[in-house]
């Protein structure tokens, strides 16, 4: 038997930059691999984090669960609330709305989903909205939530992103992370080999490392900086490359959701927490300017204002290489997806979690490294296409913005899924994709593409059967709801922070 070379291990972790994406890395490494490796991590409180990212999908849950996080104790923390969903209002035509719930609407059939039965129902004289068949969708829209028995309530949070960095930080330090207080003055290469062999602070500390996670944001310091990675640029896609965010103090109790509000030259969010609320408005320069976009934004706001207007230009796109040589990029580093489907968060999430599971056990291999760009790159162009179809499939004609949306190419993969639905009502997901059948469905049917044609299994029901089957669905979805609490005193109840 051929005995395993011994390869230098991976000692020393250095994070760079902190927010939520360095404190998330930090927390979930620090928790799995404490005692095997120093982690050290580099932030200075002099720069300002993006800090916006407040509405999460629940994914997030598992990544808090595995961490062994209590859920109540960080929701009090965060001043988190519950989300069931997105409310999407103006985006098929102006005045229409839908709702994309991360419930399961109805029930499936192992070869064709519950849309295809309500189709063949609509045929049939049962014209109940696709709506009234999801629970979380229904008691998002009447403010009510509760955790139920077998987890049948499918929810993620809405919450204050510094606090939860704090929050992450305080488990981070108390599993032994080392954190440094310093400004990054210069990344320094070795000369051999190419790698980041240590950062040098303005103060003149040089910290080594063996493995670099570049969290620093949009500057992408060490990926882009000093290893130049490259960046593919999608906003041929995603034309919007502007946000402004502000606070507000809240007015009238949380709702289980946020809202995304199109306008003329892109959209705004509202985002309630348990303190305050979350507002902000993202648009393309192009067609509205910085001035006209603030009073914009300052004319639809609920509640006194908190804070200053925290101007955001971006480029939607990904990083090349996410992972190169011995450095990582986590978070907005690695990419920027504008925040309409909530999954700034989540791809940090992804991010961390792959990273342990593709830890070194020795050098760094330069297979670990393309599988992780590979799934990290698959990941974002399937986040890509669901943003993508938003813009792309609407009847707006109102202004230049949604004219061009309408009418620009889309990738090969998102015509095919659009297409498919349309012929079918049939959705395919790849291995692994983040958006379930269901959240395909809700959105295209919401943008006004419905399908021609369903499955032949809906029609092996006979009329009466097929009667009974949506009335039970209905009705049970409705007698659920109705016993549930409304959601801000649930909160109230559960998590509120103490007076």
């Amino acid at each position: 038997m051929t005995e395993p070379r011994i390869r230098p291990s991976i000692r020393r972790v250095v994070i760079a930059g902190g927010g939520t994406a360095g404190w998330m890395a930090a927390a979930a490494i620090a928790r799995t691999m404490g005692g095997t490796i120093e982690l050290t991590l580099v932030e200075s409180d002099a720069i300002g984090t993006i800090g916006v990212g407040e509405s999460t999908i629940p994914p997030m849950m598992t990544f808090n669960r595995l961490l062994g996080i209590n859920e109540a104790e960080f929701m009090r923390e965060t001043q988190a609330t519950f989300k069931l969903g997105i409310l999407f209002e103006g985006w098929k035509d102006v005045g229409d709305r839908y709702f994309h719930s991360f419930g399961v609407t109805g029930k499936d059939h192992w070869s064709a989903g519950f849309q295809h039965f309500w189709l063949h129902g609509l045929t049939r004289g049962h014209h109940q909205p696709y709506d009234d068949y999801c629970l979380e969708l229904r008691a998002a829209l009447q403010g009510k939530f509760a955790h139920l028995p077998d987890d049948r309530m499918n929810y993620a949070y809405q919450l204050d992103s510094t606090r939860y960095a704090r929050f992450l930080r305080r488990m981070a330090e108390a599993d032994g992370t080392r954190r440094i207080e310093g400004r990054i003055a210069r990344v320094e290469l070795d000369g051999e080999s190419g790698d980041i062999a240590a950062l040098e602070l303005e103060s003149g500390a040089r910290i080594e490392g063996d493995l670099f996670l570049d969290c620093t944001g949009f500057r992408a310091l060490l990926i882009e900086g000093a290893l130049h990675a490259g960046f593919d640029d999608w906003s041929h896609y995603l034309p919007c490359d502007s946000a402004i965010a502000i606070q507000t103090e809240s007015v009238k109790p949380a709702l289980p959701y946020t809202r995304a509000i199109a306008h003329d030259a892109g959209w705004q969010w509202r985002i309630p927490l348990q303190h305050r609320g979350g507002n902000g408005i993202v648009y393309c320069s192009r067609y509205l300017d910085r001035d006209a976009a603030l009073d914009r934004l300052l004319g639809t706001i609920e509640g006194r204002t908190l804070t200053e207007p925290n101007m955001i230009r971006f480029v939607t796109g990904a990083r090349r290489q996410q992972w190169h040589r011995n450095c990582v990029a986590i978070g907005l580093s690695g990419g920027f997806m504008e925040p309409l489907e909530s999954t700034s968060i989540h791809l940090i999430q992804r991010a961390v979690l792959r990273l342990l599971r593709l830890f070194p056990s020795g050098a760094v291999s330069p297979r670990d490294v393309a599988e992780f760009n590979d799934q990290q790159h698959t990941d974002m162009l399937q986040i890509r296409d669901f943003l993508i179809l938003h813009y792309k499939a609407t009847d707006r004609r109102d202004s230049p913005f949604w004219r061009q949306c309408a009418a620009m190419p889309v990738p090969a993969s998102l015509e095919q899924k659009i297409e498919l639905f349309r012929e079918t009502g049939r959705v395919f997901r790849k291995n692994e994709e983040l958006f379930a059948e269901n959240s395909w469905v809700q959105v295209m049917l919401g943008q006004g593409i419905v399908p021609d044609r369903y499955h032949p299994i809906a029609t092996k029901l006979p009329d009466a059967e097929l009667a009974r089957f949506l009335g039970q669905l209905r009705d049970g979805t409705n007698a659920t709801v109705a016993s549930l609490p409304e959601h801000a005193a649930y909160v109230a109840r559960y998590c509120a922070a103490a007076a």
